[in-house]
């Protein structure tokens, strides 16, 4: 089974989690799906992409499993790949949208926070743990999305949040029952064509600050910070 399924309609580029087993966790092989699955959808030139997960969840983060059995390089060079996914997503030539339910946790949230526009079902939960075994993940764009101040506090507490609680802050857009999620993604396409192609590309490309440089470097400096595997497994055992 493809743990991502790729479908391609009227301009929208639909990329389904396909893990829902695993909570639609990253493990390597998502995440190189993730980036082809980007890439087939940037030279079939959609105006819309959209990301939403099977099952229970929409994404469970990074995917622990048998980190233990990893080295330290394995798991940082899989933490790299994610964020060049994020990168990729944060500065699509196209609009992005997130579709979220459920749990909606570390890259989970990471992935919502790096599109244009992300909808909440009324039973998703957001959490950033990362900090919590010093890793700098996705920091700068989510204080883009809802404000250093509010980007501080949730990083600090790495606590849970509710859908409503999202939507307060802006993390997300709106919170909508997915029964109606059709409607917005048609909605989000149609807006998607008010401009050219070229027009909306530029446009997206002075809209977003690119900060792809510093924070690769900030990602890389956080894992060399002494023992990664110690420190996820210290994170881990205090859960």
């Amino acid at each position: 089974m493809s743990p991502l399924e790729l479908s391609i309609a009227g301009g929208v580029a639909t990329l389904a989690l396909n893990r829902a087993d695993k909570a639609n966790a990253l493990n390597a092989d998502l995440v190189e799906a993730l980036h082809s699955a980007f890439d087939v959808s940037v030279r079939e030139q959609v105006r819309l992409l959209v990301i939403r997960g099977e099952g229970r969840n929409f994404c469970a983060g990074f995917d622990f499993s048998g980190f233990e059995d990893c080295s330290a390089a394995e798991l940082s060079w899989r933490f790299v790949r994610i964020e060049l996914f994020l990168q990729k997503l944060f500065h699509a030539p196209f609009a992005t949208m997130a579709l979220a339910h459920g749990g909606c946790f570390g890259a989970g949230a990471d992935i919502v926070a790096a599109c244009g526009t992300a909808v909440a079902a009324t039973d998703a939960k957001f959490r950033m743990p990362g900090w919590k075994f010093g890793l700098a993940l996705g920091t700068r764009r989510l204080a883009a999305r809802v404000g250093a101040a509010a980007a501080e506090r949730i990083l600090q507490a790495a606590a849970v949040l509710g859908a409503d609680e999202a939507a307060r802050i802006s993390l997300v857009d709106e919170v909508c029952d997915p029964a109606h999620w059709n409607e917005r993604i048609k909605a989000q396409a149609l807006a998607a064509s008010e401009l050219s192609s070229v027009a909306q590309r530029r446009m997206l490309c002075l809209l977003r600050q690119d900060s792809r440089a510093e924070d690769m470097a900030s990602l890389v400096g956080s894992l060399c910070d002494g023992d990664l595997k110690g420190r996820i497994a210290t994170f881990r055992n205090a859960r």
